[in-house]
């Protein structure tokens, strides 16, 4: 069994910064992939970013150049540096972890004001 815990999401205001987290837990072989997808209200989930245990990352369009992911391999524990926060950002960010099967967590909400 695999669970992810999520943190760091809240509201700030456009310009801002956050940084989310993702620790995983249990029952952890050969991951592929972590990363962050969002989901704006009445809009399909989208994939934010994501890196490879090679150390490769992926990033969304409309996120290049603001947000950063990095992950601890010994913690198991995933990032998403947020900066130049924008209200188009406003979602709330889910965390996965992909290995012969993917991973998801609860959730995290953030809001963004204008």
């Amino acid at each position: 069994q695999v669970q992810l815990v999520e943190s760091g999401g809240g509201l700030v205001q456009a310009g801002g910064s956050l940084k989310l987290s993702c620790a995983a837990s249990g029952s952890i072989f050969s991951i592929v992939s972590m990363g962050w997808h969002r989901q704006a209200p009445g809009k399909q989930r989208e994939l934010v970013a994501y890196i490879t245990s090679g150390d490769r990352t992926n990033y969304a369009d409309s996120v290049k150049g603001r947000f950063t992911i990095s992950r601890d391999n010994a913690k198991n524990t995933v990032y998403l540096q947020m900066n130049s926060l924008k209200p188009e950002d406003t979602a709330v960010y889910y965390c996965y972890l992909r290995t012969y099967m993917t991973y998801w967590g609860q959730g995290t909400q953030v809001t963004i004001s204008s």
